[in-house]
């Protein structure tokens, strides 16, 4: 199979389909148009498949060789967005308003229907079984826990998964991987601080849980500074507050959100139990009362070396050593993929989307971001020359 041919043979209708993701964009645990629409083109194509997740994926493809014939590979893809009202002008700008495909996942879902209609139509060439996972609410709460749960990955077992995030800081043409820790874990929580409210004018005769929120605030950034190790990164953020109804009156009680980031076990152990600490131990010793409640979320994202390889050599096939680049240091914010990494030997690697020329320079997450669709082509042929190394060679 010439690959790089059967790839260019489908570019339009690659194009197309992430086209129609970004102008049909859905909510976490909502697509369920997107997941019909992905359902309809694995009919037409002859790919069987299964649901999980309420508006989760899994296309299954097996190929005819015996040779390998017990290996099981994974892809996946995320399909949520993002609620954020688009101010791109172009022709295929998301027709629901104050949602949009922001983060690239019309593109993943678009990649992954294109691999597996170029391995389908060869499956002559591989033995063995591909499962193409299309993960529901990554944005949200991460819905490959729940299709994890479900069983998504047994009946067949799957041995290596791979899974790609477009990204706006590399050049379209180059991918960029790495080995260990890829992104962090996190914990967000939520922290109750009662006092006892009073007049403005006489603090003496109230508990003002403004104050001792403010003790708090600044208090969890010197876990990080004098607590965790300083080779180590990790982050506390406390993102809202809220409390109180007027100048001069001092509230009842005061609530504080937060997240914490961290990139090893040892680390998230050691921060969510100080920032617990620490909060407790204000509200006690400045004479209020502290509630707090830590999440456990999304794991870290860790990348199995050997993944690695086989997941580098493909893409070398692909696009040539000079544009597979080493990710120099792990991402602080999370990615569910992660679930699926925890689960068996895993590589995530970022694709290249960026393009100046283009005006194709906006961050993630941002009402302007967009992406250049050549970087589409070059997904689905390292996923299928990864599929086709491991269930060949």
């Amino acid at each position: 199979m010439d690959l790089k041919n059967e790839v260019i043979s489908i570019k339009d209708e690659i194009i197309k389909l992430r086209r129609n993701f970004h102008m049909n964009p859905e909510l976490g645990f909502e697509e369920y148009e997107t997941s019909k629409f992905i359902k309809e083109y694995l009919d037409k194509e002859g790919i069987s498949y299964e649901s999980y997740a309420k508006t989760g994926v899994c296309g299954i493809i097996r190929g005819d060789l015996e040779e390998k014939k017990d290996r099981v590979i994974g892809l996946r893809s995320d399909i949520d967005a993002l609620p954020i009202e688009e101010n791109n002008k172009c022709e295929y700008i998301s027709t629901v308003k104050g949602k949009m495909h922001a983060c690239g996942h019309d593109g993943h879902a678009a990649i992954l229907l294109g691999v597996a209609k170029i391995l389908n139509r060869n499956r002559e060439l591989f033995g063995g079984t591909i499962k193409l996972i299309f993960e529901p609410a990554e944005e949200t709460i991460g819905g490959a826990r729940y299709m994890i749960e479900e069983g998504v990955l047994t009946a067949p077992n799957v041995d290596i998964m791979c899974g790609l995030h477009l990204d706006e800081n590399i050049n379209c043409g180059q991918v960029e991987v790495k080995f260990g820790a890829v992104n962090a874990a996190s914990n967000p929580f939520k922290v109750e601080v009662m006092g006892v409210g009073g007049h403005g004018a006489y603090p003496s005769s109230a508990i003002d849980p403004i104050v001792i929120s403010s003790n708090i605030i600044n208090a969890l950034q010197n876990i990080v500074s004098r607590e965790v190790n300083p080779l180590n990164s990790a982050v506390i953020t406390v993102g809202s507050i809220h409390g109180g109804t007027g100048a001069n009156i001092i509230p009842e009680k005061v609530t504080l959100t937060g997240i914490i980031r961290t990139l090893n076990s040892e680390d998230r152990q050691l921060v969510t139990r100080r920032v617990d600490e620490i909060a407790k131990g204000i509200g006690l010793t400045l004479r209020g009362k502290v509630k707090i409640e830590i999440e456990e979320s999304y794991p870290m994202l860790i990348n199995d070396k050997n993944s690695v390889n086989k997941l580098r050599n493909a893409a070398i096939k692909v696009i040539g050593e000079e544009n597979v680049l080493e990710q120099e240091y792990p991402h602080m914010g999370v990615e569910s993929f992660a679930y699926f990494a925890n689960e068996i030997p895993s590589v995530f690697y970022f694709l290249g989307c960026r393009n100046e020329e283009k005006g194709i320079i906006h961050p993630a997450h941002s009402s302007l971001f967009d992406i250049d669709e050549d970087a589409l082509m070059i997904g689905v042929a390292i996923q299928c020359q990864m599929v086709l190394d491991y269930l060949t060679n």
